[in-house]
């Protein structure tokens, strides 16, 4: 019961908790259709021709075609697979998907009716949780059957002001693709200009007279191998494939490294260093925060002169056409176990300009990486404001005036 200390004005108490007085709460199968029987079934034969044809939507893996149904209209689609409603945290429970497509029998389809939107089910649902609902379907296993589904409770505003709602957070979506579609072309320009600013297919301007040299790394670098004999507490460093040189600790979120730190290796500030064994999946970083740290005995590294600019050579190691080059040699070492070691790797040829454009490229290629980084961070602010308007919006804490 609900006392009158704890009345809310203009808002009454739910199953689900307050509600504007206006809402009513009805369950998923009297406000919306759940619309299975639409569905029709493909043969292997017409599964095979048309695959790929239309889109394909399914809660499971996008390459499972197994029980495919071809499907036209607009949906929002909610999967049954139990596992799935255990990341709802992570994951959108719902799909809207509208046109002709395909979709496994993983997924229930819900269509609105005269009184309530279709977007309206897709948004409330879009991240809860629904694990209450789950069927045991035998050891370990869950699912959402249709007959759950027919029974959750939503509640539900007139439809003009559903109408409202929806193309508020529509107006968001749409920003959160724009970004969404923006950054992979960002991405894809920055790799273009990798490939010819580091390999001298193009050059800057002010600097096509100069000279350009391909040189072996060990012409301009010499290897380090200094160890921590007197076991110096210093920070120990793991090298990942795309974040190069990280606190092990804070990476992994537990110690993975030796007690025994006096065999590991000091890395100092402006030294590289790169898994031995590993290099080929892009495993190589660059020490620019502490005066030294330590890496794994496993590690190689390595130092450069004055003739070179680190951060242009990091961009170059770091680069898909030197990952090809560590693969290559490695799968031509007589011992794949040894790794590439510094003798060979130091044979590797890169293109060495003038300091000045090294300095000059690398600038560019920064200016590049910033850039995706900011839109990145557009990107998750909108998510996170998205989220905090669909909590509010949905539930009616927050209203929305109609003309």
């Amino acid at each position: 019961m609900i006392n009158n200390n704890q009345q809310k004005a203009g808002y009454k108490y739910t199953s689900l908790g307050w509600i504007p007085e206006e809402w009513h709460l009805q369950i998923v199968g009297e406000a919306f259709k759940i619309c299975n029987n639409l569905r029709f079934p493909i043969s292997e034969d017409v599964r095979s021709e048309m695959k790929g044809e239309y889109p394909y939507y399914g809660p499971t893996k996008i390459q499972d075609y197994i029980n495919e149904y071809r499907v036209e209209g607009k949906f929002a689609l909610i999967g049954e697979d139990g596992d799935h409603f255990l990341k709802w945290k992570e994951l959108q429970m719902t799909l809207l998907v509208e046109g002709r497509f395909n979709v496994n029998n993983h997924a229930h389809l819900i269509q609105g009716t005269g009184e309530n939107l279709t977007e309206w089910f897709f948004y409330y649902f879009n991240h809860r949780e629904l694990s209450t609902y789950l069927t045991r379907q035998g050891a370990g296993r869950y699912k959402l059957t249709k007959d759950a589904l027919s029974k959750i409770p939503i509640p539900l505003p007139a439809l003009s002001e559903q109408k409202k709602i929806v193309a508020i957070l529509s107006t968001w979506d749409k920003a959160i693709t724009k970004i969404q579609q923006l950054i992979p072309k960002l991405q894809q320009r920055n790799n273009g200009l990798i490939q010819i600013l580091l390999t001298g297919k193009k050059r800057l301007n002010g600097f096509e007279k100069n000279n350009n040299r391909f040189l072996p790394i060990q012409s301009f670098a010499k290897e380090i191998s200094d160890k921590n004999k007197t076991d110096i507490e210093l920070t120990v460093l793991s090298c990942t494939k795309y974040d190069g040189l990280v606190p092990s600790l804070e990476y992994f979120g537990r110690k993975i490294y030796s007690d025994d730190l006096t065999t590991y290796k000091i890395v100092s500030k402006n030294c590289f260093a790169y898994a031995t064994n590993h290099i080929e999946e892009g495993s190589i970083g660059y020490q620019a925060k502490y005066d030294q740290a330590l890496i794994s005995p496993m590690y190689t590294v390595f130092k450069t002169d004055d003739s070179v600019d680190d951060e242009y050579l990091y961009k170059v190691l770091k680069s898909h056409h030197y990952i090809h080059e560590y693969q290559k040699r490695m799968e031509g070492s007589i011992d794949r176990r040894g790794g590439l070691r510094w003798d060979e790797f130091s044979k590797i040829k890169v293109l060495i300009p003038s300091l000045e454009e090294q300095r000059a490229i690398a600038d560019i290629l920064n200016k590049g990486d910033e850039e995706v980084k900011l839109q990145q961070q557009r990107l998750a602010a909108l998510q996170l404001q998205k989220k905090g308007l669909m909590q509010k919006l949905l539930t009616g804490e927050v209203r929305v005036k109609i003309a």
